[in-house]
């Protein structure tokens, strides 16, 4: 007896809804409900928090597919960290369009399996770069912290997505053989693509989550026979990391003003 057709599952990433145009925003929708998939997968940078819920219910009326998402920093700009979690878990919680932030759901033979994470100032050249990024204006639970305040305060960020991956992830790895890991910032220097290569070490604090990457490669070790595959953005650069044989980072590209599908269907 032939097996069904494994489902296939669209992705993309900093689509920046708010930066779009209404011809923008269309082209996209239909481009996912032409796409093939089964489902969509977004990693984060979707809009900006005042307008987070009403690009994504604009996107859920074009496209009739079920949404797992992950939020990214962007999606936390003009607002505070809880405060924009506690909108996704109300409205996002379950459902066709679902927030999979600390969770996971089967999708065929695999699990998705999704954290957001955080830019943990554990990678790079943290105590002495000059990159300053707009995080630090504009998320209320940055702003305006001095340099080790923020340091200390990014990396307990970090350690809390650490924790709600692990839980998740093991559940997800004893259910299937094949997990896919939906977060936004790369949770490995090998996978911060910029311009073709990787980011320079002045951007690595901010741009990595050093915290989840080793939820990450701990669970690849301790599961060699199963496979992870990660699907992350937020350096707007295109590149793939083979961290470990069964451990692989695909890292998408993104322009504003232009939020596009990644090449190929998962």
């Amino acid at each position: 007896m032939a097996s069904s057709p494994r489902p296939r599952l669209a992705w993309a990433t900093d689509i920046h809804l708010d930066h779009a145009d209404v011809e923008a925003r269309q082209r996209f929708a239909r481009a996912l409900a032409a796409s093939g998939a089964e489902a969509v997968a977004l990693t984060g940078d979707l809009a900006e928090a005042p307008t987070l819920t009403h690009f994504l219910d604009g996107l859920a009326e074009e496209v009739s597919l079920p949404i797992y998402f992950v939020l990214g920093n962007n999606d936390y700009y003009r607002g505070s960290i809880e405060g924009v979690r506690s909108v996704m878990r109300e409205r996002y919680g379950s459902g066709r369009v679902r927030w999979l932030h600390g969770g996971w759901e089967r999708f065929g033979d695999r699990a998705l399996v999704g954290v957001d994470g955080w830019g943990d100032a554990q990678l790079g050249n943290v105590d002495e770069t000059p990159i300053m990024i707009s995080d630090f204006r504009l998320i209320e639970d940055l702003a305006w912290r001095d340099r080790e305040a923020r340091r200390d305060h990014l990396r307990s960020l970090g350690e809390v997505e650490a924790a709600a991956l692990r839980g998740p992830l093991s559940e997800a790895l004893a259910a299937s053989d094949e997990v896919v890991v939906l977060t936004h910032i790369p949770p490995f220097a090998e996978a911060c693509w910029y311009e073709g290569g990787t980011s320079h070490p002045d951007w690595q604090p901010w741009f990595t989550c050093h915290a989840v990457g080793k939820v990450l490669r701990e669970a690849a070790r301790a599961h060699p026979h199963k496979r992870l595959e990660v699907l992350c953005g937020h350096t707007h650069g295109a590149g793939v990391a083979e961290v470990l044989t069964n451990l692989i980072v695909y890292t998408g590209g993104a322009d504003y003003g232009t939020p596009e599908l990644q090449p190929g269907l998962r």
